[in-house]
């Protein structure tokens, strides 16, 4: 079966350390992750990209994998494509740059600001990991604050989540 490049196909999985998520792709590759309680979340953020959405278990299953190994300590890097497209022109480079932080290791909003070219646009860095459709493989777990501490986070459990991801990968946390 080939993927049609306008749909988006749609698949869940369940029963991980974290509760059970909703992933959906699009030929490019990743374009959401949700956690289950948060469907209808999801489903407006589907809505506006105005695409037909089907449910595909089989095509999701390789990326539920990875992130069924992830959630396990078992993997570190995602090996599957990202769809980069639905995203809007400082939120891509901001997420882009939250994609380039390595397994275990933290950065502050600020040094991601400072990065991508907008030193003071800290809060702006934050706003974009808070609309992050991809939380878990784009690692906006990993970005916290300048005083080294935890600092929002709008999956799962909140801040008890981005604490678990970060004893996961082994991180340092304040």
């Amino acid at each position: 079966m080939t993927s049609s490049p306008l749909k988006i196909y749609l698949g869940e999985l369940n029963r991980t350390p974290l509760g059970d998520l909703r992933l959906a792709i699009s030929s490019l590759g990743l374009i959401a992750l949700e956690w289950a309680d948060s469907q209808p979340e999801l489903d407006s953020y589907l809505l506006r990209l105005k695409r037909p959405v089907e449910r595909n278990q089989k095509l999701i299953q390789p990326y539920a994998n990875e992130v069924g190994e992830y959630l396990k300590g078992k993997r570190r890097d995602f090996t599957f494509p990202i769809d980069w497209s639905t995203l809007r022109p400082f939120q891509l480079k901001t997420l882009k740059a939250v994609f380039g932080i390595p397994y275990g290791e933290t950065r502050t909003y600020a040094e991601i600001a400072a990065q991508i070219g907008h030193p003071i646009a800290f809060r702006a860095v934050g706003r974009a990991n808070a609309t992050n459709p991809m939380p878990l493989v784009i690692p906006c777990h990993r970005v916290i604050g300048t005083d080294g501490k935890l600092h929002g986070y709008g999956g799962g459990d909140g801040l008890p989540t981005k604490e678990w991801l970060l004893k996961l990968e082994g991180a340092v946390i304040a």
